[in-house]
């Protein structure tokens, strides 16, 4: 059986790498470290659901159930327009993967719909002051980690501390090459 509203997300995502821009968090440049930046990100609405698998089926069937809540799959039928990126818990040992679509600004926490599902929350995310490493390809488990160890490396030796979890946020579709993605690995600091 097909889902159409993951092929319509997918299709979306896609537009993203150029031909239509989607909505990203908002934030404020503060400055530049070794291979990273630091920015101040605007507190954020997201749509987020908890998934027990390994890292590659976790964020799939997260994205699929996030995806079906802002395609309709909601108290009442509305369509919610996609943004970019789609973020993630970097994989850990717990194998337990939070993924999060946040929503669009035009949007409170009060008009958006229900889930029509127990397994999609809609919450305040406050990621604030955080370190940000941009990396290209694939975001597979072994590279996320990877990046996810030089950017901690990176800020602990300039004298931040980590505040928070380590996110990885991936912008594009999966039809775009590894040369043309963007994925960025995130994590709260003060």
């Amino acid at each position: 059986m097909v889902n159409h509203h993951f092929i319509k997300a997918m299709i979306l995502i896609g537009f993203s790498t150029g031909l239509m821009a989607l909505e990203t968090p908002k934030y404020r440049f503060i400055s530049k470290g070794n291979g990273y930046e630091i920015r101040q990100y605007q507190s954020m609405i997201i749509a987020s659901t908890k998934v027990d698998m390994d890292y590659s089926q976790a964020t799939s069937t997260g994205f699929r159930r996030i995806a079906n809540y802002i395609f309709g799959g909601n108290s009442t039928g509305l369509s919610i327009e996609m943004t970019a990126p789609v973020m993630s818990d970097v994989p850990n040992s717990k194998n337990i993967c939070e993924v999060m679509f946040f929503m669009p600004s035009e949007h409170s926490i009060n008009d958006l719909p229900k889930p029509n599902t127990i397994d999609v929350r809609i919450k305040e995310f406050d990621l604030g002051k955080a370190a940000v490493l941009r990396f290209g390809g694939w975001a597979t488990k072994e590279r996320v980690k990877h990046y996810k160890e030089k950017l901690k490396k990176r800020i602990l030796a300039e004298g931040h501390n980590v505040a928070g979890a380590f996110l990885v946020a991936q912008y594009n579709s999966p039809w775009v090459i590894p040369p043309f993605r963007k994925n960025e690995i995130i994590v709260q600091i003060n």
